[in-house]
């Protein structure tokens, strides 16, 4: 006599199946590390590396030590995580390109949302450019991503023609001087801010032509094809 074929499984449970008290938790985590790192940003902007201790953090989070130490083994893993939140954070705030823009009004756009994310999150920014513990590897590493991903922004808006090792070389330059002049405009909110972002317009576009202009003018001649010898 043949046996009854057994219903077969369904596929996979529905998607209502799957949040769980595990996806709860994992939530409850992923929530009160971010809260952590917030935190973080905001202390480390105040007070340098050195200053802060792991209890000063605990107490500040309202946590013990030990929860901490669960989240981050260490003060500079936490460290090193903040930054990366902020890189990550500003990155996205200033991700985004308008339709039919002109190089210089996406350069406006580019420096105001930038500017814009400073006002907001101007903790966090100090935090991010001030680097922290010295010459670190991994913090030097999330500063020099951060500036990267910048420069190819800036290189992917130009022709491949106008770039070469003196343009790269002034749009590091310039990237260099949107920071430190942010960090001082958060600071002291002296001058409106669209004219910083029109002081960054001119100075990109004056940097491009001088770097352009510099390096056709002084480009090296051909090296000279040397003659055979004549046989004697």
């Amino acid at each position: 006599m043949k046996s009854r074929a057994r219903p077969r499984p369904a596929a996979g449970p529905p998607a209502e199946a799957e949040k769980g008290p595990a996806a709860r938790a994992r939530l409850e985590v992923d929530e009160r590390r971010a809260q952590l790192l917030a935190l973080g940003l905001s202390i480390f902007s105040e007070r340098s590396y050195d200053e802060v201790s792991i209890d000063d953090i605990a107490r500040a989070a309202g946590i013990s030590k030990g929860l901490l130490y669960y989240y981050f083994p260490t003060k500079r893993d936490f460290y090193v995580a903040a930054l990366r939140a902020a890189s990550t954070e500003l990155l996205d705030a200033t991700l985004g390109t308008a339709k039919d823009a002109s190089p210089e009004e996406e350069v406006e756009r580019g420096v105001r949302t930038y500017l814009a994310y400073v006002e907001r999150r101007g903790a966090a920014y100090v935090a991010l450019m001030r680097g922290g513990i010295g010459s670190d590897p991994e913090v030097a590493a999330v500063l020099e991503e951060t500036r990267t991903i910048f420069l190819g922004r800036i290189v992917a808006a130009l022709p491949p023609e106008a770039m070469g090792p003196l343009v790269h070389t002034a749009m590091r330059g310039w990237i260099g001087f949107v920071e430190a002049a942010s960090i001082d405009w958060v600071a002291r909110r002296s001058v409106p801010i669209e004219q910083i972002v029109t002081l960054a317009k001119v100075l990109l576009f004056d940097a491009l032509r001088a770097a352009t202009e510099f390096s056709l003018t002084n480009e090296p001649a051909p090296p000279k094809k040397k003659r055979p010898a004549k046989a004697r």
